[in-house]
């Protein structure tokens, strides 16, 4: 059985570089970075050199980089952060109906605690009207959290537009960038934004690092409260093995030029499932506005989870799940409003800088015969 890799956007391999960029921290520079003498100066070098790398890849100053255990984390530190530190001037926060649980989790938690929250709609592509945020918010609104693009169908939401309606009302604007960092551009001025999510495990770093920019004089109340960390917004003593691994990550990902070579290879693995498959197969998600890596299909009047059991060694996520005898769409395609026909056969196939083409022709291979199989069945 040869064994296909087509979940990149689940999570990356670790690059060889970053690897190697790790390895020395395993045996040496164990010293604490907070400490002064000198086992901890080679800790806290590396620390700053990595902060300086992800910096480098956001456009923004070091010290707006807070060092997180992942995404999950540095989105709620966004949201509960806010919320803790504004709650006094209004308890209202904006968001999308489409957003990863790490942000809609926490923003269902916050509700409890007396937020207000405003769950903005998408069209059928999975796409937000930066006019129906701008309509959303209330003297009240303290913070807007959009994603930078979906995980599931990579429809990239219009992150500038949101930040310039942002700004125009003097809403702090957040936008967790898991899917897109080392994708597409992410300069966060470009963008708009004054928070933005990093997930070290999405851009082949290890999990269990993350980061959180964080403009310059913005108040966040810290999720973790101890010792001064992080400019006091992260307690906890860092480690430099993790965050020199996605600083070195963050450095490989400045490099868009791969990204162009896996659009193509997309490109085509779409082309050929179409001419496979004609009007049984069906897009998933904005077909301009995507990420070039991502390709969410249906097919039509097929159960997408079947379809990927019969597929031999290949890795690849679904966006249905059967309970109970029953097929539940995502809440993703739920938003988007796929009629369950088309959703039930949702496949999310996401390539990396290591697919080939070889690999995407053998995965279209198979799936004539699954369904080959199906019909007959």
């Amino acid at each position: 059985m040869t064994s296909i890799y087509l979940d990149y956007n689940a999570s990356t391999p670790i690059d060889s570089s970053v690897t190697a960029a790790m390895r020395p921290y395993l045996d040496e520079a164990f010293g604490n970075p907070s400490s002064g003498h000198w086992a901890s100066m080679p800790a806290k070098a590396a620390l700053e050199k990595a902060r300086s790398q992800v910096a480098a890849l956001l456009d923004c100053a070091p010290d707006e980089i807070v060092f997180t255990s992942g995404g999950s984390e540095a989105n709620n530190l966004a949201t509960k952060g806010t919320f803790f530190a504004l709650r006094h001037e209004g308890k209202h926060i904006v968001t999308t109906t489409v957003e990863h649980p790490a942000i809609l989790a926490p923003c269902r938690f916050l509700e409890q605690l007396g937020a207000a929250v405003t769950y903005v709609p998408v069209d059928s592509t999975g796409r937000v009207d930066p006019e129906d945020v701008r309509r959303a918010i209330t003297p009240r609104t303290i913070l807007i959290s959009v994603m930078h693009a979906n995980n599931e169908v990579g429809t990239i939401q219009p992150i500038e537009e949101i930040g310039a309606i942002a700004r125009e009302h003097g809403v702090r604007f957040h936008t967790d960038a898991a899917q897109s960092v080392g994708k597409i551009a992410t300069k966060v001025d470009t963008l708009g934004v004054d928070l933005l999510t990093i997930a070290g495990h999405k851009l082949y770093a290890p999990k269990g690092v993350g980061a959180l920019y964080v403009r310059s004089g913005l108040r966040l109340e810290p999720l973790i409260h101890g010792a001064g960390h992080e400019h006091g917004r992260r307690a906890g003593t860092e480690s430099a093995l993790l965050a020199v691994g996605l600083g070195a990550a963050c450095a490989l990902a400045g490099d868009l030029e791969p990204m162009a070579r896996v659009r193509v290879l997309r490109d085509r693995f779409w082309d050929a499932l179409q001419e496979s498959f004609g009007d049984r197969v069906a897009l998933n998600g904005h077909p301009q506005h995507r990420l070039p890596n991502t390709l969410s299909v249906s097919f039509v009047g097929m159960i997408g989870a079947e379809v990927l059991s019969r597929l031999d060694g290949v890795a690849a996520s679904t966006g249905s799940a059967c309970h109970a005898g029953r097929v539940e769409l995502s809440p993703v395609l739920t938003a988007m409003g796929v009629p369950e026909k088309i959703g039930m056969g949702a496949v999310r196939f996401s390539l990396g800088r290591a697919t080939t083409s070889a690999e995407t022709d053998a995965v279209v291979d198979q799936l004539r015969a699954v369904t080959v199989r199906s019909t007959a069945g």
